[in-house]
């Protein structure tokens, strides 16, 4: 006999998924993405980038190497739920604090296992990312018309302003470079590059790498003004990842980055921050069927010809065919041809739509971080 469902994952269009609940027991209603990561799904809970999602992972064996403080990418997770294949095994991992069902339900996320994710993961690429509500209930008991009602009462994520939710209360210093063998994470001590990061949703290991790419830290909220931040006389402007609609975080983030822009200084973007510099510089962004979330992204650099594997996490992209002139596109998906990256012509300002700290991931990219401290280090060196 097979154990009672405790789990229920329905779509709006009516279709039900059972399985085994795991991690908090209540509902959230969400929008639904895969992600296809074969490692790394505590920092994919953790990434402020995930805020109103429910991630499949198409990886079956999530929680077998447990969870560990060293892994957050913020302090709490931040994706609305997760549904995997396989119900978690005890972990295996020397660097394991916790398990992750207990971790989830600490911080109460819902988790669903036994669940056909091939089948699920079909469903999103054909109709895009659905409108979901998933409720983990120990009875077993579920008001599948209620939920349906919930999922299609979901708005969705277009239209949305989710950086502010996310974002940091107030200004910090950061100054903790990457993790290495055998010390962990490290210092940035000595002088360097004074940077302000827009904090979007900015995940640790992206301020990690600034740090040791050699720059002193400054974040500030995603509602700094210009002003804000060019009263720090900063040697270059990072605008970070984050979730929700660039349009909508633009309303606010936009003027403020054009009037960075004037300062001419350089600017680096990454995810979300890409988006808003884009929509700085007068593209516009539109929302993606399915969006690109994963760990295995192939991005060409039409520059050089080189071809990257990156991590990615995003639903919107911007519109190649909106971008004004002096602005080049220098980086394109090999999977549907979507933008992933822009320069300003003749200037050290770009970004890229991928996740260079490769976190998880692949690392092919962390050469950015240098090209952002080299240019900041070329224009110290023009002024002096």
């Amino acid at each position: 006999m097979s154990p009672k469902p405790t789990a229920c994952l329905v779509l709006a269009d009516g279709t039900v998924f059972y399985g085994m609940g795991f991690g908090a027991t209540g509902l959230t209603v969400a929008e639904l993405c895969f992600n296809t990561a074969m490692t790394g799904y505590q920092e994919i809970m953790t990434d402020p980038s995930y805020a109103g999602q429910v991630v499949t992972f198409t990886f079956p064996h999530i929680g077998n190497t447990g969870v560990n403080a060293e892994d957050d990418e913020t302090a709490d997770p931040v994706a609305a739920g997760m549904v995997v294949k396989w119900d978690p095994t005890a972990s295996s991992s020397w660097r394991a604090t916790e398990e992750l069902g207990p971790w989830l339900a600490k911080r109460g996320r819902i988790a669903m296992g036994g669940v056909d994710t091939r089948r699920l993961t079909r469903a999103i690429r054909a109709q895009g990312a659905p409108h979901v509500a998933m409720e983990h209930n120990q009875d077993g008991i579920f008001d599948l018309e209620a939920l349906v009602a919930k999922a299609r009462a979901f708005n969705g994520l277009e239209g949305l302003d989710l950086a502010k939710e996310v974002t940091c209360a107030q200004s910090y210093q950061w100054d903790e470079t990457r993790w290495a063998w055998p010390e962990g994470f490290g210092k940035r001590d000595g002088k360097g590059h004074k940077v302000v990061a827009v904090d979007y949703g900015a995940k640790r290991n992206i301020l990690r790498c600034l740090a040791s790419a050699g720059c002193d830290v400054t974040v500030l909220p995603a509602t700094a003004t210009a002003e804000d931040i060019l009263s720090h006389d900063p040697d270059g402007v990072f605008l970070s990842n984050g979730p929700g609609d660039p349009a909508a975080t633009g309303a606010y983030a936009v003027p403020a980055i054009e009037g960075v822009l004037k300062a001419d200084i350089p600017v680096f973007g990454i995810c979300l921050g890409h988006q808003m510099l884009a929509l700085a510089l007068g593209a516009k962004t539109i929302k993606m069927n399915h969006g690109h979330h994963g760990a295995n992204h192939p991005v060409k650099d039409m520059e050089t010809g080189k071809v990257e594997i990156t991590s990615m996490n995003h639903g919107f992209t911007v519109d190649t065919q909106t971008l004004p002139s002096g602005v080049s596109e220098t980086h394109v998906s090999l999977f549907d041809g979507s933008n992933c990256g822009i320069r300003v012509d003749g200037k050290p300002i770009f970004s890229v739509q991928y996740h260079p700290e490769a976190s998880p991931g692949p690392q092919d990219s962390y050469y950015l971080f240098e090209r952002f401290a080299a240019a900041m280090a070329e224009r110290t060196l023009q002024n002096a």
